[in-house]
């Protein structure tokens, strides 16, 4: 880090499915404490908050987009060719709720990161249409179909990168990382569906320890693992709880 870095303050935010909803609750208490994002970085779950953010509405203003809705009114059930669910729906509610439908018109810099599954590589999207881009980094292999991009295979960034500090590091005087993806001791029977859950968590977990050295000040709500990733009734506690971890560290 240099004295003539571009940004004095970015945010990032990690994949983390429903859990996402915790990094609407952290970035009311930074702002509250009046530190806010002049980039942003993010993945998956992050980067759907994100660019919602991004595009000019508070955080309160995000939740409430999402009020009503369940899970099934974001994804569609499709035969399991490449995937369970496809994500139309959601790219669909994007273009709906979003003022401009281009990453690079943001009046806050968002680096939207989704992972290749033809190259196998981390791709970074800082500019392209939103939708497409943020459904590629929300794409969790096999509950999913892959989203196609001029031609690539897209699928979540989380699996090679769940909390992308390194894309703005250089950039940045100072970053904030919320990372919503805890790992807990399992509480529930082991069925095949707890395991591949718990299987793609270890892996987001192993890929996020490096980045979360790099950040300067590191939020991460460690009361999240109740939440079922179908509980999108339940976004206004999952804020709170954002909120509340994230005001106890600035506090202190």
């Amino acid at each position: 880090m240099g004295i003539d870095v571009k940004y004095q303050t970015g945010f990032v935010l990690s994949g983390g499915f429903i859990k996402g909803f915790a990094h609407l609750g952290a970035i009311q208490a930074l702002i509250e404490h009046d530190i806010r994002p002049q980039i942003i970085s993010a993945t998956s779950a992050g980067a759907l908050v994100g660019v919602l953010y991004a595009d000019g509405n508070e955080p309160y203003q995000v939740l409430e987009f999402f009020e009503g809705l369940k899970f099934t009114d974001l994804t569609k059930l499709v035969l399991p060719t490449t995937g369970f669910f496809d994500l139309e729906e959601l790219q669909e509610f994007l273009k709906s709720h979003l003022k401009r439908q281009r990453l690079e018109l943001l009046p806050v810099p968002i680096v939207v990161t989704a992972t290749d599954l033809d190259y196998g590589q981390t791709v970074l999207f800082r500019e392209g249409e939103i939708a497409s881009c943020v459904a590629a980094s929300c794409c969790m292999p096999v509950l999913f179909s892959p989203i196609v991009i001029d031609g690539v295979h897209y699928v979540d960034g989380g699996v090679l990168m769940n909390l992308p500090v390194t894309p703005i590091r250089e950039e940045c005087h100072k970053i904030y990382a919320i990372n919503v993806s805890p790992m807990p001791r399992p509480e529930s029977k082991m069925n095949i569906i707890n395991i591949a859950e718990r299987t793609y968590h270890l892996m987001f977990r192993a890929n996020a320890m490096k980045e979360r050295a790099l950040a300067d000040v590191l939020i991460e709500p460690v009361n999240l693992s109740g939440f079922s990733n179908m509980d999108l009734e339940k976004a206004d506690e999952i804020f709170k709880l954002g909120y509340q971890t994230a005001k106890a560290i600035i506090d202190n």
